[in-house]
């Protein structure tokens, strides 16, 4: 039996692409350095159509031996962006992009998007980068403010790792309410929406945890640690290792469609971050060439040969 996995790019959507030079027009592009190589550009204003979820994301993010691992702007899905956070329900407000999962209709073309806007730096250096956010409905009401951090550190001569903390904070007179197509109503899984990585492959990638593997074995799972790998466009095998489940998340990951792994705030019911109260999240991908089986995954999730103990 086959499986509605998402809605796909219409014509309508690849219509709304936007030129790549447009785009690096109207955007601040601060890099991130692993020991002076260049392992990600920090995409933090982006001039997209609305419909498309704007927000800061990382693309293109490499491995240290070049081969690129995000996919954005995809003619399948256009409103991937690399690495990023994102929701498609918060508060009724779609800050993923795309059309939105009505309950008993399905995917709908609304007038309900978004946008995860940068307010200003607070920590600006070659191995990471910190700064202010503001999540806001279409009518440019606050739904959420952020503090978010990224930095990059070594590990070994082929792997480095990506730190994501983020803190979201809701309005001191309302609660927040974090939905995603599934808990609004549709089958099959869908209940992304979170931290997302788009990666991108040569052919199907692998996925695994410590005791299982294949999309349909980890997808919902609340597995430790979750690795992709694949290969890239040039030919380059790499690994992704993910870790930061927090209370209530679960993994979203798709191979088959599109090589996408999240960490998803609500996968089977709503999230909610209460008045004036803060969500905090980490989340720790490890980016390596090569194909790394699960006894070096979990190596790399526990810091064992770790290059640089004192980084974080």
């Amino acid at each position: 039996m086959s499986v509605d996995r998402g809605p796909a790019a219409t014509g309508r959507d690849a219509a709304a692409l936007p030129d790549p030079a447009q785009v690096a027009a109207h955007t601040q592009e601060p890099a991130l350095l692993v020991d002076g190589t260049e392992v990600a550009r920090y995409v933090v204003d982006p001039a997209l159509d609305p419909r498309h979820g704007p927000r800061p994301y990382l693309h293109p993010v490499r491995t240290l031996g070049g081969t690129v691992v995000t996919d954005a702007l995809p003619a399948d899905h256009v409103w991937h962006l690399g690495a990023s956070l994102a929701v498609q329900d918060v508060n009724g407000a779609n800050l993923w992009g795309g059309r939105t999962y009505v309950r008993d209709v399905g995917y709908t073309w609304r007038d309900d998007h978004g946008v995860i806007a940068h307010t200003g730096w607070t920590e600006r250096a070659a191995d990471r980068l910190a700064h202010r956010l503001r999540w806001r409905d279409r009518h440019g009401s606050v739904l959420l403010t952020e503090q978010r951090r990224l930095a990059a550190s070594a590990v070994a001569p082929d792997v480095w790792r990506l730190d994501v903390d983020s803190a979201l904070t809701a309005p001191p007179d309302r609660e927040v309410r974090l939905g995603s197509p599934a808990t609004n109503g549709r089958p099959g899984g869908a209940g992304y929406g979170g931290f997302f990585w788009r990666a991108l492959a040569d052919g199907e990638p692998t996925v695994f945890t410590a005791d299982a593997a294949g999309e349909g074995a980890v997808n919902g799972s609340a597995a430790p640690w979750l690795a992709l790998t694949g290969v890239g466009p040039g030919g380059g095998a790499y690994t992704l290792v993910f870790d930061g489940l927090g209370p209530g998340d679960r993994w979203f990951v798709r191979t088959a469609m599109y090589p996408g792994v999240c960490v998803a705030f609500a996968f089977d019911v709503p999230a909610v971050v209460p008045a004036g109260a803060t969500r905090q999240g980490r989340y720790r991908v490890w980016v390596a060439d090569g194909r790394v089986d699960r006894d070096r995954c979990a190596a790399l999730v526990s810091g064992v040969g770790r290059r640089s103990p004192g980084r974080t």
